[in-house]
């Protein structure tokens, strides 16, 4: 359920990011598609003062010739229309012998929804000295500029790269967590054969032991007994696995001298000459003693594995440290290189020939959610060796 709503946190955050990241720049877009417009009619305004004085009378000739020469250089649409809003001079529209009048209309009107056109007014001194005379002679239409038009397309190419981005996000999600599903029932079938072994294979070495030597059948029966105890432990993991796991106090220091007492006798022959010790203070905790032990063994295992010398040796060790009690895992194997160190918690990530990745990435969610402790790689050293910590809270 924890990791649903997480997934659903993902895509929800990605959705909402993905929404204020269009809106902030459809505003920003926007804003500046107004101030360009703002320069654009400043412009026009200008143009507009400048052709009212530079107009002597009311004669078309001369506004159109002047019209010609001051919009020389303007680089968006424009055009004059005269007082009954025919279309007289334009700029910047299309070629002018491919363009009617009609479509000049439908395009003033498109100007217009963008920008109000600006009056042409001349002020002429009148003849008899009574006061000026004022004539309108038209307005000044103009449309967005080349680069408005590219502006005014930018949210939508935005809206569409988000878009793609979201999709692709989704899809990679997607195929991520469908690999995590992946090595996750490929990782609990290999977990299920690494927890299996250890008993199993010691079971059949009691059996061939007892049939060469029966007279030892009272020794080999108790510790058949023990595997076949474990063989219980791992059943009842592997059924309790998504249920809430019981806590209690428990002595750090048994449960260590019990897995020494356990692996000590059955370390594979691969192994060589290992020895484990314990070294522990007197500390009781407040956790899943099957969770635990399951987390133990699997940092032992991982230790063993990690020794390619003949003298081995394996340390459990544990101490209150304030309000926690360490527990480490010494080894003097092969040692991780520090790059590695948190790849080594990932799921996925191994260096065995065999190996899918599992066993510490799921050591450490145990550990993390259900034990509500910490895990961390204590020291590493190529060629000398590695400690791995668990802090648990103290039981007081």
């Amino acid at each position: 359920m924890r990791i649903y709503k997480q997934a659903g946190n993902i895509k929800g955050a990605l959705f909402l990011g993905a929404v204020v990241l269009i809106t902030g720049l459809f505003i920003y877009t926007q804003s500046i598609i107004n101030d360009l417009r703002n320069e654009s009619r400043e412009a026009v305004s200008l143009y507009a003062q400048i052709i009212a004085k530079s107009v002597t009378s009311a004669d078309d000739n001369e506004l159109d010739f002047i019209f010609r020469e001051i919009i020389l250089k303007v680089t968006f649409p424009i055009i004059q229309s005269d007082i009954d809003g025919n279309p007289v001079n334009w700029r910047n529209i299309g070629n002018d012998d491919e363009i009617d009048k009609v479509k000049i209309q439908q395009m003033m009107a498109a100007m217009d929804s963008q920008n109000n056109p600006i009056p042409l007014v001349v002020t002429l001194e009148s003849e008899t000295g009574f006061q000026p005379q004022v004539y309108e002679l038209g307005h000044l239409h103009f449309g967005d500029s080349v680069l408005i038009r590219r502006l005014k397309m930018l949210p939508y190419i935005e809206i569409g790269a988000v878009a793609l981005f979201i999709f692709f996000g989704f899809s990679g999600f997607q195929v991520i967590r469908k690999t995590e599903k992946q090595h996750i029932w490929f990782g609990m079938a290999r977990e299920t054969a690494h927890q299996l072994g250890t008993p199993v294979s010691s079971l059949m070495g009691w059996v061939e032991r007892l049939k060469d030597h029966p007279e030892e059948s009272s020794q080999l029966a108790s510790e058949m007994d023990t595997d076949v105890q474990r063989l219980q432990e791992i059943n009842e993991r592997f059924s309790r696995m998504g249920s809430v796991p019981k806590m209690e106090k428990v002595e750090v220091k048994t449960v260590l001298e019990d897995l020494k007492s356990y692996f000590q006798r059955r370390l594979p022959s691969s192994a060589g000459n290992v020895r484990l010790r314990v070294k522990s203070q007197e500390a009781t905790v407040t956790t899943s003693p099957t969770l635990l032990t399951w987390v133990l063994e699997n940092l032992i295992k991982n230790a063993v594995d990690s020794i390619d010398k003949e003298s081995g040796e394996v340390t459990l060790r544990s101490e209150i440290m304030d309000t926690e009690v360490s527990i480490t895992v010494n080894d003097n194997g092969r040692g991780i290189v520090r790059r590695d160190w948190k790849n080594v918690f990932r799921p996925g990530y191994t260096t065995k020939e065999r190996g899918w990745g599992v066993g510490l990435s799921m050591v450490q969610r145990i550990v993390e959610d259900f034990l509500e402790g910490s895990i961390q790689i204590k020291s590493s050293e190529i060629g000398k060796g590695t400690s791995i910590e668990i802090r648990l809270p103290h039981a007081s």
